[in-house]
């Protein structure tokens, strides 16, 4: 698959949907495990945050995920219609607090080489790419 698209409702029960989604479409291409892992699990916590921060756990609120392979890269772009946050004002907590929570921004850095937050007028798109080697 060059280019896939997902759409689903902010339902937690639609993320291991997701999750079979982006693995199908990673399996494709020459990552380790680890990788894929990682960035499966990347994709994991930005549709969480969605859930929980644009759309206020309301879970009926459309969510699209769209990924294209590129020569050089493989790309996702997770789309909301939801309440924005500048990405200057995500930030996660420090690595060594020793408390529950705000390690996400972390992981998905850590995951994906390149992390771009798109403030729509109404949402927001997240732009994750991961180069091939």
């Amino acid at each position: 698959m060059k280019r896939g698209k997902l759409e689903f409702t902010s339902h937690t029960a639609n993320l291991a949907l997701m999750r079979n989604f982006v693995r199908k479409f990673l399996s494709r291409h020459p990552f380790s495990e680890k990788q894929r892992t990682l960035m499966v699990l990347g994709v994991d916590e930005a549709c969480t945050n969605v859930i929980r921060y644009a759309y206020d756990l309301r879970d009926d609120q459309p969510i699209a995920l769209s990924v294209e392979a590129l020569s050089t890269c493989v790309r996702m772009r997770l789309r909301d219609y939801g309440e924005s946050t500048p990405a200057d004002q995500m930030r996660g907590r420090a690595h060594n607090q020793v408390k529950p929570g705000g390690l996400g921004l972390h992981l998905i850095r850590n995951a994906f080489d390149k992390v771009d937050y798109i403030l729509k007028p109404r949402g927001t798109e997240l732009v994750l790419t991961k180069n091939l080697d």
